[in-house]
């Protein structure tokens, strides 16, 4: 691939910096990073995107083909390679050949003969306890150089911003589900027994106490008793 010029390169990331700003779902975003790893950085001919949350559950997200999902599938299964070591750990993770790579031996004898030779991995701060890469790879060895990682690791900015995001979007849309759901009970209490909102909500979190039920599984109850 042609290497673009300085005012390509700015062009495409103000681009994406818009798309971002748009309102669209997360795995939109996603995807125009990924593709635009492979459009902006010489040598990568294949990205994704490796989610690994509690219990080793893992993602692998918005590829650009197959490829990056099943490097990732054979990283989960050896517990081994540049994605995980990102993911969990580094910021950032360059292999310039993996046939002669010698810190991931079972991952990398694999990936070289699937004909994968090198990789950038770019670590992306998430929430809680998911941790992610953003991860790129090239058919032919190759030497990253200081703007390929530069370039990188602001579209690893992009993405995490993104999953974060994403995250934010979900704790407010479950906690106004929780706020609601009280408040419905606690109107339902104050009808049925004819008592007021303070005296209502207290009825409703002793009654979680008492049981060790969380509040909001009570106010549920309180709800479908109406019947």
């Amino acid at each position: 691939m042609p290497e673009l010029s300085r005012h390509d390169l700015a062009v495409r990331m103000a681009d994406l910096a818009r798309a971002v700003a748009t309102p669209r779902t997360v795995a939109e975003i996603l995807t125009d990073v990924t593709k635009a790893a492979t459009e902006l950085i010489p040598g990568v001919d294949t990205a994704g995107i490796l989610l690994v949350g509690d219990g080793g559950k893992w993602d692998s997200i918005a590829g650009t083909s197959d490829l990056p999902y099943r490097l990732d599938e054979l990283q989960m299964t050896y517990q081994e390679g540049p994605c995980m070591e990102a993911a969990l750990g580094d910021t950032v993770v360059r292999t310039d050949d993996f046939r002669e790579e010698l810190r991931w031996p079972s991952y990398s004898k694999v990936a070289a003969e699937i004909g994968v030779l090198s990789g950038l991995s770019f670590k992306l701060y998430t929430a809680d306890r998911t941790a992610g890469a953003l991860n790129l790879f090239g058919f032919q060895p190759r030497e990253w150089d200081t703007e390929s990682e530069t370039i990188g690791t602001v579209l690893a900015a992009h993405a995490a911003a993104a999953l974060l995001a994403n995250r934010h979007s979900e704790q407010l849309t479950s906690a106004l589900t929780t706020r609601d759901r009280i408040g419905q009970a606690k109107g339902i209490i104050m009808e049925r027994y004819q008592v007021d909102d303070v005296r209502a909500f207290e009825m409703l979190r002793r009654l979680s106490q008492d049981s060790n039920t969380k509040l909001v599984d009570i106010a549920q109850q309180v709800i479908d008793s109406r019947g």
